[in-house]
């Protein structure tokens, strides 16, 4: 396989560091681009990564970043807005996608690999509501033919650096007492590692076909037994309640107002609909994903009750 010239939208973040590494390690050439350079600057030391400053939102200044590339992939997404009413989520969901698929015909770019999410379209959240229009463009470009396409759907992204784990770790740390909005409320958490290889399966092959890959741990848990899981692996003394739906709701409305919004009425609404696949699409890519259970601990546990030697994601074959 020669390699492909690939163009990353968010790739500075989370998910978009371990991806641009894997891809620098298959041959492949990667464009960063990003409205402010020095926050990709950690990854302009990867060999064939490039940081391309522009503005994703203006045509013009998309279409010339993109020219030259065989693949572009748009990792941004946002779990909350800043003001209310949806506008930002369709913003950054939407119309941002728009203006991708219009720069990518323009620039004579022939695929696109949109990150979306389980649950894109359902419910009454915006995010869900604005992943599922943003998938709707995307499916549209591949009927039309003016792209070739894929779509990922994976459940919570968990690593060593993620917002995730480490947002509950953090809030535990300092909390004596920890209330949980929609506490039952079930996630199928992913590895990055294992979403990362999906990425470089699928753009190891000629084609994407307009397939839609969602992507689970090997794992389902229920909101509370997960942060209790993590409690005791950081080896804490702390209560955690879970409220009832009245209760949440009004805890969102609260953290709307806080700087930040770490939790909002619309995470409220989204944590309505359970976070877990239909559909393995790892199956179909012959890949075996880890569980947050068996992996999480080699990271979480070593000053817990749980820090002993463990197996980790380099002692299991992925595949």
């Amino acid at each position: 396989m020669s390699g492909k010239k690939i163009f990353i939208l968010g790739g500075s973040g989370f998910v978009g560091g371990h991806l641009v590494r894997r891809l620098s390690a298959d041959g492949h050439e990667v464009t960063i681009a990003t409205r402010y350079a020095p926050a990709a600057r950690h990854l302009a030391i990867v060999p064939g990564v490039r940081i391309r400053q522009c503005r994703p939102y203006d045509l013009d200044s998309l279409t010339q970043a993109l020219e030259g590339h065989d693949l572009a992939i748009n990792l941004v997404g946002i779990l909350n807005e800043r003001g209310f009413g949806g506008k930002g989520f369709r913003r950054a969901h939407v119309e941002l996608v728009e203006k991708i698929i219009i720069a990518c015909e323009a620039a004579q770019v022939s695929q696109f690999i949109q990150m979306s999410s389980i649950n894109a379209g359902e419910g009454s959240s915006y995010y869900l509501q604005t992943r599922g229009q943003a998938e709707q463009l995307v499916q549209q470009a591949q009927v039309s033919g003016l792209l070739d396409t894929a779509i990922f759907r994976p459940s919570t992204i968990f690593g060593p650096d993620d917002s995730f784990l480490n947002r509950f770790a953090s809030l535990l740390k300092i909390s004596p007492m920890l209330p949980l909005a929609r506490p039952n409320a079930r996630f199928a958490p992913v590895y990055v590692g294992d979403v990362v290889e999906a990425f470089a399966r699928v753009i190891a092959g000629e084609r994407l076909d307009g397939q839609v890959y969602e992507l689970c741990g090997s794992e389902v848990w229920a909101l509370k037994e997960l942060v209790v899981w993590l409690r005791d692996e950081l080896g804490l003394r702390r209560l955690i309640i879970g409220l009832p739906d009245w209760m949440g709701q009004m805890q969102g409305m609260a953290f709307n107002l806080v700087p930040g919004k770490p939790f909002s009425s619309d995470n409220f609404k989204s944590l309505q609909l359970d976070s877990v696949c239909t559909e393995n699409g790892f199956l179909r890519l012959d890949i075996q994903p880890w569980g947050m259970g068996e992996l999480a601990p080699t990271w979480l546990g070593a000053s817990g009750r749980h820090g002993r030697a463990r197996t980790g994601p380099d002692d299991r074959d992925a595949s």
